[in-house]
C-alpha cells in the first residue's frame, strides 16, 4: 500500500538520521582507540542476535538483542557503544531488500541514540567496575532512558506515516502497559548482570544469557499470540452480537413482508372463495341449479387460484429469502428507500445470474451494509453496486467517490460494518478486499467461486447440490491489514528487547 505523507515523513527520518550518525561518527573517533572488551565481537553477536527478531504491530519488530545493548552500553564509552549499536542493529528484512536504505538507515539511528543516551546517563553517574548492588539503580535508569527514546522515535515515525495519533498509537506498541515496562526492566537487569559477568568471566559468560535469551523469545511469542487470541475472541464476540440483532430485525422485516402477502394475497382470495360458496347455497336452496353449476366454476377457478398463491409463495420462500422480487429488485428497492431524500445518485447493475439462495442473500447483506456506510460516513454523491460474472468468480462491488479512509488504520471503537460485511464473505467461501484513501473514495469487492455456486436441486438432476442451511451462518473471523510496500517513506519501525 501507499504509505500517506510520505515527504513529510522522509523528512523526518533525514532530521533523525543525519544529526545521529555525525555525533556517533565524531564520538566514536575520539573514543574508539581508547575501548576495550572486543568491540568487534559485541557488533557480530548483537547482529546475530537481531536476526531473530519478533513481530508486533504494523511491521514494528521487537529485537532480542536489548539485554545485550544494554550491556554494551555499561560497558564501553557513549560513543563506542553507540558505533556498536548502529552498525550491529541489523535487520533481516534488510537482506531482503524489503525496506528502504532511508528505514534502514533510520532504524539503526534510533537504537543507536537510544543507546548513546543510555551509556551516557550510566557513565555519568557511576562505572561498570563498581559494585553490582551500586550499579544497579543507575543501570535501571539507563534502561527506562533507552526505553523512552526507543519508544518515542518509533511513534513519531508511525504517527507520521499512518496519520494517527500517538495515543493510538503506543498502546498497540506496548501491548499492556505495566507488563511490558516490566518486561523491560528485567531485561535491563539481564543486561547489567551480563556486563558484570563479561568482566569476571569474558567471553564464555555469552553462553549464559544467549539461552535464556531464546528462552525470552518463545515467551514473547506465546505472550503476542496469547494477546492477539484474545482480541480476536472479544471482537468476534461483539460481533456476533451486533450480527445476532441484525439477524432478528431482518427475520422480523421478513416476517412482515409474508403477513403483508397473506393479507394482500390469500386472505382476498379466500374471502371471495366464502362469497362464492354462500351464493351457490343460496342458489341452491332455490333450485337454480344453472346458478350453482356456474357458482361452482367460480368456487373451481378461485380454489386453483389460492393453490397457486400458495405454491408461489412456498417456492419463493424456498427459493431465496429476499422474496419473489429477486436479488437485483431487492437492492433496487433498499436503495431507493435508504436513498431518498440523501442527494446521492445510485447506479445499479446487476447481472441475472442464477445464483442460490445463500450466496444471494449474503450479497445483498454485503450491498446493504457497504451503502449504509456510504450514507452516514462517507459524505458521497454517487454510489455504484455492480453483481456481475468475470474469471469463474461471482464480483460484487461497491463504490463511491466519498470522503475515503485509510483501510489500514484502526477502526472506530464500537463500530463493526466492516468486520460483518468480511465474515459474510468468509461464510460463503469467498474474499473481501478495501480499497480506500483519504479523498479518494472507496471501493469494496467482494468475491464468490463460482464452483460454490450450486443451488440445491431435485431428487432427478444430475446436477450437484449444498444444504440451503448455510443461508443462516454469518460468524466468521476478521482479517489483519496488508502489510506495506516498504517504501523509503513505509513508517520505520524498530523496538530493540
Amino acid at each position: 500500500m501507499s504509505v500517506r505523507r510520505p515527504t513529510l515523513l522522509t523528512y523526518w527520518g533525514v532530521a533523525v538520521v543525519v544529526p545521529v550518525v555525525s555525533v556517533i561518527t565524531y564520538l566514536a573517533v575520539d573514543q574508539w582507540s581508547s575501548s576495550r572488551h572486543f568491540p568487534v565481537f559485541w557488533i557480530l553477536l548483537i547482529a546475530a542476535i537481531e536476526l531473530l527478531p519478533v513481530a508486533t504491530w504494523r511491521e514494528t519488530q521487537v529485537s532480542l538483542g536489548f539485554p545485550v545493548l544494554i550491556a554494551v552500553a555499561l560497558l564501553f564509552p557513549p560513543g563506542v557503544a553507540a558505533t556498536i549499536a548502529f552498525l550491529g542493529s541489523s535487520d533481516p528484512r534488510e537482506l531482503r531488500r524489503e525496506v528502504s536504505p532511508l528505514r534502514a538507515l533510520f532504524n539503526r539511528s534510533q537504537v543507536g541514540l537510544a543507546v548513546l543516551a543510555a551509556s551516557a546517563v550510566f557513565h555519568s553517574l557511576t562505572t561498570v567496575e563498581a559494585r553490582l548492588i551500586e550499579i544497579l539503580p543507575v543501570a535501571l535508569l539507563a534502561t527506562l532512558v533507552d526505553y523512552a527514546i526507543n519508544i518515542g522515535l518509533v511513534t513519531s515515525a508511525v504517527c507520521l506515516a499512518y496519520r494517527l495519533s500517538p495515543l493510538e498509537v503506543v498502546p498497540r506498541l506496548l501491548g499492556k502497559g505495566q507488563e511490558f515496562l516490566f518486561t523491560y526492566v528485567g531485561l535491563g537487569l539481564v543486561g547489567t548482570v551480563f556486563a558484570k559477568l563479561f568482566l569476571e568471566v569474558g567471553i564464555w559468560s555469552v553462553i549464559t544469557v544467549l539461552a535464556p535469551l531464546l528462552f525470552a523469545r518463545q515467551m514473547f511469542f506465546r505472550s503476542r499470540a496469547l494477546e492477539e487470541a484474545h482480541k480476536e475472541l472479544q471482537e468476534r464476540e461483539q460481533v456476533l452480537r451486533v450480527l445476532s440483532n441484525r439477524m432478528a430485525e431482518e427475520r422480523q422485516d421478513e416476517r412482515t413482508a409474508i403477513a403483508a402477502y397473506l393479507h394482500d394475497d390469500l386472505a382476498q382470495l379466500l374471502f371471495r372463495l366464502s362469497i362464492q360458496v354462500d351464493v351457490a347455497r343460496r342458489h341452491l336452496s332455490a333450485g337454480k341449479l344453472d346458478e350453482v353449476e356456474e357458482g361452482l366454476e367460480k368456487i373451481k377457478g378461485t380454489k386453483q387460484e389460492t393453490s397457486d398463491r400458495v405454491r408461489a409463495l412456498i417456492r419463493d420462500l424456498h427459493r431465496s429469502p429476499l422474496g419473489h422480487a429477486g436479488l437485483a429488485e431487492a437492492i433496487r428497492e433498499f436503495v431507493a428507500e435508504a436513498g431518498r431524500d440523501s442527494g446521492v445518485a445510485f447506479r445499479v447493475d446487476v447481472e441475472e445470474i442464477d445464483l442460490p439462495a445463500p450466496i444471494a442473500l449474503l450479497i445483498y447483506h454485503v450491498a446493504r451494509e457497504a451503502t449504509m456506510n456510504s450514507l452516514k460516513h462517507a459524505q458521497a454523491k454517487n454510489v455504484e453496486i455492480r453483481v456481475h460474472e468475470e474469471d469463474q468468480e461471482i464480483a460484487l462491488v461497491i463504490a463511491d467517490d466519498g470522503a475515503g479512509f485509510d483501510s489500514d488504520a484502526p477502526g472506530p471503537e464500537g463500530h463493526f460494518g466492516m468486520a460483518m460485511m468480511r465474515d459474510r464473505a468468509t461464510v460463503g467461501g469467498g474474499t473481501f478486499e478495501v480499497q480506500s484513501a483519504p479523498g479518494a473514495g472507496t471501493t469494496i469487492t467482494v468475491r464468490f467461486p463460482t464452483s460454490l455456486l450450486q443451488e440445491v436441486r431435485g431428487p432427478d438432476d444430475p446436477r450437484p447440490s449444498v444444504p440451503v442451511a448455510g443461508a443462516h451462518q454469518d460468524d466468521a473471523s476478521p482479517d489483519t491489514p496488508a502489510p506495506s510496500d516498504g517504501t523509503a517513506s513505509d513508517p520505520p519501525a524498530s523496538v530493540p528487547a
